[in-house]
């Protein structure tokens, strides 16, 4: 209809964009990995084994080895990637051996962002699943026509069973093994299809076998190579200090002490900060801690102060007269609300959270005259190649990054700080590699926090209870404004990171949601979930007032809204059921929320209670259904969501990081305050799959529903009160419920 808009999407309206890092710029296309991964790139004759694409290697022992393309930080990506080729091309995974993807965008690039490789958002498995399969399904076409030529047969008389090619009339079976030391790759390769792809009753793994993650045994032997363990001949240690608040420099530095200190190589003035070079990182810990360093004054985020602003941002939100970028537009929510006979309206607000990953941020970097190495935990090589690129004054083609295990991500190694910080360190010295490891000190005060961030809805009812219009305000920082410029720009304007999840498959006449930025300088980032972390916070926990205000069920509140959404209505019944939803608990209610957030279907139910006279909350149990569409790894899906809702858990209840005239003050964890393993409920999960639809993001999807499940179920508990700020602190919660 000519009066609706819907620009909530990641996608942009050409078929390449410039990423820019600074003055360097990474040109990449988007939608070219089947064409790449395609191409036959090593013959048999000069590699000495069978390698039919850039994904694939068979040894004559019969051993494949798969590329895997993204960032493995405990989501187990590094099992369900390659497990769809394994699956399509018939390879038997006991003989399957897993690589790291080197930084190759134009062959390994995702196809859900924009063609490069990062991992992230939830969209590595969406991006991947149908290419990959492709790949498999190409890699035994391949097989099939050599098998053919060796075995003199034809084509269409052959099959295939796992690690095999089988002459149907004969059964005479030829291993991928013999295959790799006796065939020859087609030229050219056979073409292939999406009719070509197995159908889910055909899947030996897909949905079918939970296989054994193939990161599993090297961190609980040790062995596991993270980015903090990478160790190079020759190797040098860096550290940096910067400064308190954002965007100063240093004015004098006094390193006349931390000089001397043995082991000390070189003290270096950064654009940012003073680096710290030594042959031991106990020498540069004990150097930074002697350096003297008086800094600049002039930044303007000495202006910023989270509690003052967050207010700000509030009345922001909620005054009507400023206007701003349209995220979702469906009718005239507006003009709907003034003509209706009930009026909803609330503030939510959301405080700045750190990533608290269990590996601090490091990285490290080998700088010669004609190349740049970097070993990093990095969720984006391709960003990672363009910072070291513009930190070495050099070119991409001149970098090569190896992609370490990383310990946590959620969003915060997509960054470059951590990068530019061993680069900038490993010119000092080229020739010698320098890791730089930073304390958790470090990581705390100099994160990229979740934004600061105020929502203002307003929702209208008719008398009978139906609603005639949802207005959904967000005001907030960017984050694309700072990370991806052009993206910003191309959308004029919207940051539809920061505003996602507010736009839902409930059904409603009007709905509009609008982004208000707030430019307050400090750099903000991407968080596990990210907008929908917040944003799912306010839109159910106003369906439970709607419900409410209706005196009606608050289940059966959202399956009226989602009577045209039958695997919406399906998680939510069945978490219902799972619950015993109805049943009175003694000092306890449970709490229901609903997220359709990264392509999936989740509902939560959270089991609360709350001490009146300290204002503690404590999650007893949760009980949640997923539908992620097919089911690749069912296993791995209970731990993503299990993981995901104890993440999630800790932001509502005790996640918090504090600016106060542009300084953090939070330090490490002793201040900084996350969930405790004592404090960690008993979680059900189950798994709603379908074999027929794509499959969804998962790493993200149990965090959005499982905050305002608790705040929900603390307003049953309390005959009405409303938690409406992240994270629930005990004075929060005390002010509610004197409220």
């Amino acid at each position: 209809m000519k009066n609706e808009l819907n620009v909530h999407t990641r996608s942009i309206s050409r078929r390449s964009f410039l990423i820019t890092a600074g003055t360097v710029g990474i040109a990449v296309s988007y939608g070219n990995l089947a064409s790449q991964a395609f191409a036959a790139t090593i013959a048999t004759e000069t590699a000495g084994n069978y390698r039919p694409n850039a994904w694939v290697t068979i040894d004559h022992d019969g051993t494949v080895t798969i590329i895997s393309p993204a960032s493995e930080m405990g989501q187990g990506v590094m099992t369900t990637l390659p497990l769809l080729i394994a699956d399509e091309m018939d390879a038997e995974w006991s003989k399957v051996k897993v690589v790291q993807s080197p930084s190759d965008a134009e062959k390994y690039g995702n196809p859900g962002f924009y063609g490069i490789q990062l991992t992230g958002g939830s969209e590595t498995v969406r991006g991947y699943y149908e290419p990959l399969r492709l790949v498999g399904a190409q890699t035994r076409m391949i097989l099939l026509h050599s098998a053919a030529e060796i075995l003199d047969k034809p084509v269409t008389e052959l099959n295939t069973e796992p690690g095999m090619v089988v002459h149907t009339p004969t059964q005479t079976r030829i291993s991928y093994g013999e295959i790799s030391r006796l065939g020859k790759i087609s030229d050219p390769l056979p073409q292939i299809s999406k009719t070509d792809l197995k159908q889910p009753e055909q899947w030996h793994y897909i949905g079918k076998q939970d296989l054994p993650r193939i990161d599993v045994p090297s961190k609980v032997d040790g062995s596991a190579i993270y980015g903090i363990d990478v160790q190079l001949p020759d190797m040098l240690y860096g550290a940096v200090i910067r400064p308190p608040v954002q965007g100063e420099t240093p004015a004098t530095i006094d390193d006349s002490e931390a000089k001397n200190v043995v082991g000390i190589t070189r003290i270096v003035r950064l654009p940012y900060g003073v680096g710290i070079i030594g042959e031991t990182i106990e020498a540069t810990i004990r150097a930074k801690e002697m350096l003297s360093i008086e800094w600049t004054t002039g930044s303007r985020i000495r202006n910023y102060s989270s509690a003052s602003l967050i207010d700000e941002y509030r009345k922001a939100g909620s005054d009507l007269s400023q206007t701003g970028v349209n995220a979702v537009k469906k009718g005239e929510a507006a003009q709907a609300i003034a003509s209706s006979d009930i009026l909803i309206e609330a503030d939510y607000l959301s405080d700045h959270v750190y990533h608290a990953t269990m590996e601090p941020m490091n990285a490290t970097a080998l700088v010669s005259d004609d190349e740049v190495e970097v070993w990093a935990p990095t969720q984006g090589p391709t960003f990672t190649q363009g910072f070291a690129a513009q930190t070495a004054g050099t070119t991409t083609d001149k970098v090569k990054v190896h992609t370490t295990m990383l310990g946590g991500g959620f969003g915060r190694r997509a960054e470059r700080d951590f990068v530019d910080d061993a680069v900038s360190l490993a010119k000092e010295v080229k020739g010698r590699p320098v890791k730089v490891v930073w304390s958790r000190e470090d990581d705390v005060r100099h994160g990229k926090y979740r934004p600061l961030v105020a929502q203002h809805v307003r929702v209208g009812l008719t008398s009978s209870g139906a609603i005639s219009g949802w207005q959904h305000r967000v005001a907030a920082d960017s984050i694309f404004a700072r990370t991806l410029p052009p993206v910003f720009e191309d959308a004029g304007g919207l940051d539809d990171v920061v505003t996602e999840g507010a736009d839902f498959n409930y059904d409603m006449p009007t709905h509009e949601v609008e982004y208000l930025r707030q430019d307050n300088g400090l750099d903000i980032g991407y968080w596990r979930a990210v907008g929908c972390g917040y944003t799912k916070f306010a839109v159910e926990c106003v369906i439970d007032e709607i419900a409410a205000t209706r005196n009606i069920d608050p289940a059966q509140q959202r399956l009226e809204l989602l009577a045209g959404e039958p695997r919406a209505r399906k998680v939510i019944e069945n978490t219902v059921k799972m619950s015993d939803w109805s049943r009175p608990r003694e000092g306890r209610a449970l709490g229901l929320a609903y997220s359709d957030s990264f392509g999936a279907h989740c509902a939560a139910v959270a089991e609360v209670s709350v001490n009146r006279e300290n204002g503690q909350i404590r999650v007893h149990k949760v009980w949640t259904s997923v539908d992620p569409g097919v089911a690749i790894q069912p296993q791995n899906i209970e731990a993503q969501m299990t993981g995901a809702i104890t993440h999630g858990i800790s932001h509502a209840l005790y996640e918090q990081i504090n600016v106060v005239n542009g300084e953090v003050q939070e330090g490490n964890f002793d201040t900084y305050r996350v969930i405790r393993m004592s404090e960690i409920p008993e979680v059900e999960v189950s798994i709603l799959g379908d074999p027929t639809q794509k499959p969804s993001g998962m790493g993200e999807v149990g965090l959005p529903p499982i905050g305002p499940a608790i705040a929900n179920a603390f307003a049953r508990l309390t005959d009405g009160a409303r938690l409406r700020h992240y994270p629930f602190l005990p004075e929060r919660v005390l002010e509610a419920l004197n409220g």
